[in-house]
């Protein structure tokens, strides 16, 4: 599995979103690494890494990361995840014995009733528009210019037009390349449902943070999340989207840090209403 690691400090597992890779966390990088070890993975079908051989899903992601931690011998780490990535922690969280310390955020697959269907249609159409846009050769040139890369973004972000035009062209140019991206989106909607764990059951630091503006996974199903996983804690993310690590990448930081901190936990539980 193709990663980055760099930084000092206890090792750190950050996991992008559908069709990413690891350059989807750059605006937090540099911040976590002055304090944390940082490994930054691509997902197989994602970024540099070869896909699976079978089905694409959750399951087998985990089971796939699970196994690039064993054999790193890194199992236990304290990870981050996000959008797909964030619902991919907490199914190793679930599972036990896997990871630490875990921040979630903005995960999938808590939603129901037609907010599975916006979820698909949205993203199914927002994947060829930017597949036709890579076969046009203006990724480039659409990132780069504030109007194009703001409508792009929309959907993602609370302000679009702040996200630095090198990361939309990687984040666009990963989507449009990943091999795994169709099969995985059907999955992630259709799919095997989200399992969750019985309080008392999870040990370890566990936060899912929401972005207040989120129009992907919307601040409802935060809810849900909380049902599956009642010794969660719940941090909001205020004039945020999709992905906090572009929208609030300081408060993203200083959350992250927090959580896995090797001091005594000691997290506010926030039960505020979006």
């Amino acid at each position: 599995m193709n990663h980055i690691r760099f930084g000092n400090g206890k090792p750190l597992l950050l996991i992008h979103g559908i069709g990413g890779s690891w350059r989807s966390w750059s605006p937090v990088l540099s911040g976590l690494a002055e304090h944390r070890e940082v490994i930054a993975v691509d997902l197989p079908g994602s970024g540099k890494t070869a896909p699976l051989n079978g089905e694409v899903s959750i399951a087998t992601l985990a089971d796939a990361v699970t196994g690039f931690l064993e054999d790193n011998h890194l199992t236990g780490i304290d990870a981050v995840g996000s959008s797909m990535g964030a619902r991919l922690v907490l199914e190793l969280v679930r599972r036990g014995n896997v990871l630490g310390s875990v921040v979630s955020l903005n995960p999938g697959g808590f939603w129901q009733g037609y907010q599975t269907h916006f979820f698909y249609g949205s993203i199914a159409l927002s994947i060829r528009l930017i597949r036709l846009i890579k076969s046009m050769g203006l990724i480039d040139a659409l990132t780069k210019n504030v109007v194009s890369r703001s409508l792009l973004f929309a959907q993602f972000s609370a302000h679009p037009w702040k996200i630095h035009p090198k990361v939309a062209f990687d984040e666009l140019s990963s989507y449009a390349k990943s091999p795994s991206f169709d099969e995985l989106l059907y999955n992630l909607a259709y799919g095997e449902r989200q399992q969750g764990c019985a309080a008392g059951a999870i040990l370890n630091p566990l936060v899912i943070g929401w972005g207040k503006q989120d129009r992907v996974c919307f601040p409802g199903q935060a809810k849900k999340a909380l049902e599956l996983f009642p010794d969660a804690q719940l941090h909001w993310f205020n004039k945020c989207g999709h992905f906090p690590q572009w929208d609030k990448p300081q408060e993203t930081i200083d959350l992250i840090l927090k959580v896995t901190s090797k001091n005594q936990y000691a997290y506010p539980y926030d039960t505020t209403k979006s």
